[in-house]
């Protein structure tokens, strides 16, 4: 039975033997009917509806799952994309390695307020596509990384957090094919370009990572993770006790590299106490000033790299030091200038 209380509410009254259901509430409001389904037992549960006959039928549809036993609080009907990637970023982000760099992908990717408002039911494969379609303009890796993170919350939520959520719609689209393997190196004259700029600069750890990562081939995030405990000064070398592929190594320090860490101030437990950040934001400051906007700073793995086999060192020695599984892999990172190869006798 309905009871109308005024023009835009309308109380469905239950009879009392319906397990705990009391009634379901209709209110319209800027243009939507919402509704509320209560259980004095178990809860209540709300959601909008454009029709109010949809409304109706979906509180009918709440009210035999209440009376049923299958209706729980983890009702996921009203949930939005938001909700998905927002519980996400706060109960599985933390726990992983990169933590901090996935915090940052996931709050970029809250901001997409088009694509966050969609409730979890009505997400399709067309709105994901679209989606995709769009962030290209911004990189296949960015592209990647944000679609893959939707698809990893969405399967958490359906094993681990018990929503009944179907299934994954990005499983249906295309994800964006990798990039062929960069093959940018220093040409001649940056490598003087890039000090030229530095020395211009009050930051006095920008140009000692460009140089060490030269002569290392470490990452961004193992140089800045390097402490003075991992640093064999006899051995000359640095221990990197958690590195990408989830494994230690060891790398070789060339004398180059030494004279860089003894000229660094141990005012800290790391070499280089600054955030990934900070030097991010330094770096784009100082490609700019060196003209060299189409040189990353992971360009300069791929530096170090060929550097090494241009020295005659064999792909396990390379292997070994770059942290490479496969020579597939590590071959990526390798362009050799020909006439800088060590002849065979």
């Amino acid at each position: 039975a309905y009871q109308r209380l005024n023009k835009n509410k309308i109380t469905m009254v239950t009879p009392p033997s319906h397990g705990g259901c009391e009634m379901a509430t209709f209110r319209k409001r800027n243009g939507l009917w919402q509704v509320q389904v209560r259980n004095r037992k178990i809860g209540s549960l709300s959601k909008s509806f454009h029709k109010k006959i949809d409304a109706q039928n979906w509180a009918k549809e709440q009210e035999v799952l209440m009376q049923s036993g299958k209706w729980s609080k983890t009702q996921t009907s009203n949930y939005t994309l938001k909700d998905l990637l927002t519980k996400y970023n706060n109960k599985i982000t933390p726990s992983k390695k990169g933590s901090k760099v996935e915090n940052r992908k996931l709050r970029r990717l809250l901001k997409e307020k088009d694509l966050m408002k969609i409730p979890l039911e009505r997400l399709h494969s067309p709105n994901l596509a679209a989606f995709r379609d769009k962030r290209l303009k911004d990189g296949v890796r960015a592209c990647q990384y944000d679609l893959v993170l939707i698809r990893h919350a969405w399967n958490i939520a359906c094993i681990e957090w018990g929503w009944d959520l179907g299934n994954n719609p990005v499983e249906k689209i295309r994800l964006p094919k990798n990039n062929p393997p960069r093959e940018r190196r220093l040409k001649p004259g940056e490598y003087e370009r890039l000090k030229k700029a530095s020395s211009e600069t009050k930051v006095w750890y920008l140009w000692p990572i460009i140089d060490f990562a030269i002569e290392t081939g470490m990452r961004r995030s193992e140089i800045l993770g390097i402490m003075w405990k991992h640093i064999g000064i006899g051995k000359k070398r640095v221990l990197l006790p958690l590195t990408k592929n989830g494994s230690s190594r060891w790398v070789p320090l060339s004398n180059r590299a030494m004279e860089i860490l003894d000229q660094a101030p141990r005012t800290t437990d790391h070499v280089f106490p600054i955030t990934d950040v900070a030097l991010r934001q330094s770096w784009e400051r100082l490609r700019n000033r060196a003209n060299l906007i189409d040189f990353t700073f992971h360009d300069l793995r791929h530096e170090a790299i060929s550097r090494m086999f241009e020295k005659g060192l064999n792909v396990p020695e390379v292997a070994s030091i770059s942290g490479h599984k496969t020579a597939s892999q590590l071959f990526r990172y390798v362009q050799v200038n020909p006439k800088k190869l060590k002849t065979l006798n």
